[in-house]
């Protein structure tokens, strides 16, 4: 059974107002970890990174150090997004399933579905589920309003279903 597929999108704004309450900033790096995806999602998210949108919640892509095609940024703190990254631990934790993880949850947006993981630093973190590679979105605290986490996910939706084909990704990225 999946976790992911029948969480309604209701469940994003709440878990998106506790984010407003973080207590420190976001580290304002515009280096992030480059992912080593393997032979059968490097396609997909070179695919990505060629039909991601110049601006993600109204901020212009400026992507991190070093520059790989499996990266992308938006804005300053930046918005970070990693493809082909290793299955997040939580993707299969029971609590997260059962719904009592009050920092990470299950929910779709546009057509996408996401484990989203609240940071102990205010951040953000959602992951593709459902898909044949893992996408990973950051968020700083500066945009981890409802509105704003909201808006980046819409923003890349688009680009991520026509990019990275449903289906199950390897647990390796």
């Amino acid at each position: 059974m999946n976790i992911f597929r029948h969480r309604p999108v209701a469940l994003l704004a709440p878990a998106l107002l506790i984010a407003a309450a973080g207590c420190s900033p976001a580290d304002d790096s515009a280096t992030v970890a480059v992912p080593t995806p393997d032979a059968r999602t490097a396609p997909a998210c070179r695919d990505l990174d060629r039909v991601l949108p110049r601006k993600v919640n109204g901020q212009t892509r400026a992507d991190p150090q070093p520059r790989s095609v499996y990266t992308a940024g938006w804005g300053s703190p930046a918005i970070i997004l990693r493809c082909g990254i290793v299955r997040p631990p939580k993707m299969v934790d029971p609590k997260v399933a059962l719904g009592d993880d009050p920092d990470a949850m299950g929910g779709g947006v546009n057509g996408v579905d996401w484990l989203m993981e609240k940071e102990s630093d205010g951040t953000w973190r959602f992951t593709t589920s459902e898909r044949r590679a893992y996408v990973q979105v950051t968020l700083p605290r500066k945009w981890s309003g409802p509105d704003d986490s909201a808006q980046v996910l819409m923003d890349l939706a688009p680009a991520v279903k026509k990019a990275i084909p449903e289906g199950i990704a390897s647990m390796r990225g």
